[in-house]
């Protein structure tokens, strides 16, 4: 009687049920990866102890020690919480009510950093590349965030109403945003190329594209098919990490920070700036235009006003328009 295998013998490991319970949830790669990586964190902090023989002082300890000693940012704790309060409930399903309950660090209020309408025409002055010139016009043109960018398909492209689609943006949420008209021409002529090359692509066996779990076993031969395609694929192959499959995936978002931290360096931009830096000046700038801030919230995606708001802080009359007593 051949022995059973040692594999089947033993339960996932904790860090395998993570991922599994992450992919069935359909988090992004993205979300996997830091959530393992804050797990991995806590448990070796506490000297590998399982997380069923730990509670709140543990929790506590780890993050007080990622504030205090490691200085972390409100935001980078309030991620390991989040990967905390994941691992105990959707992998363990242990219900500590008092979970939830734990301070979360607040995020300072701080102003975005915005350009001028001088600025921006200057930083995009010195973008050389032209793909990287036409990605980050983009971005400035739409106020679309980097990812939702470089994630477009070229089905959520609409020349006829001059409009962009953007899915599954930050929160889950699709809005519609604007494609500006002097784009219009351009973003038609980076399509035929790209449709060119995923014609060699499909003529060599490839051509597929990485679609959403649900979707692909939904509509099996949409991975090949152009309307999935990304506006902006890479220019190689590269391997999932999830399932080994070798695809073409979309632009590496660093080359694009790093594009426009070198424009902003040519054009002696003193400001620190990055693509994000894009999206701001678009919303203010719409609002210096004369745009009503609720029409600049559906364009951004905010799901509340008072986030938008925060862009009426830095425009030139203020919030409300007020006049300096000293100015009058």
């Amino acid at each position: 009687m051949n022995p059973t295998p040692e594999a089947s013998s033993h339960p996932p490991k904790l860090l395998d049920q993570l991922r599994g319970r992450i992919r069935v949830k359909h988090y992004s790669i993205r979300t996997e990866q830091a959530y393992v990586h804050w797990v991995k964190r806590y448990l070796f902090f506490h000297g590998m102890r399982h997380p069923n023989l730990m509670g709140k002082v543990e929790i506590e300890k780890f993050l007080t020690s990622l504030a205090v000693e490691r200085n972390v940012s409100a935001s980078t704790q309030s991620q390991a919480l989040s990967a905390l309060l994941f691992l105990y409930r959707e992998v363990l399903k242990v219900d500590l009510p008092w979970l939830s309950e734990l301070t979360r660090a607040k995020k300072p209020a701080r102003l975005p950093t915005v350009l001028t309408q001088q600025e921006v025409r200057s930083l995009l002055n010195y973008v050389d590349e032209p793909l990287m010139d036409l990605i980050i016009r983009l971005l400035y043109g739409t106020g679309m965030r980097l990812m939702e960018c470089l994630r477009l398909r070229v089905k959520d492209v609409e020349f006829t109403r001059n409009e962009i689609v953007v899915r599954e943006g930050k929160g889950g949420k699709d809005r519609v945003t604007m494609l500006p008209n002097s784009l219009s021409d351009r973003l038609k002529s980076h399509l035929a190329v790209v449709k060119a090359q995923h014609d060699a692509d499909l003529a060599l066996g490839r051509g597929d594209v990485w679609l959403p779990d649900a979707l692909a076993v939904k509509y099996p031969n949409a991975a090949k098919a152009w309307a999935w395609q990304y506006v902006f694929p890479a220019a190689g192959f590269s391997t999932d990490p999830r399932s080994g499959a070798v695809r073409r995936h979309h632009v590496d978002e660093k080359r694009v920070q790093r594009a426009v931290k070198l424009a902003a360096s040519r054009a002696v931009i003193t400001k620190l700036v990055s693509p994000h830096t894009l999206r701001h000046s678009f919303a203010t700038h719409l609002l210096e235009g004369g745009y009503d801030i609720r029409t600049v919230q559906e364009l951004l995606g905010h799901a509340d006003v008072s986030t938008t708001m925060i862009y009426t802080h830095v425009l030139n009359k203020g919030g409300r328009g007020v006049v300096s007593p000293l100015d009058r």
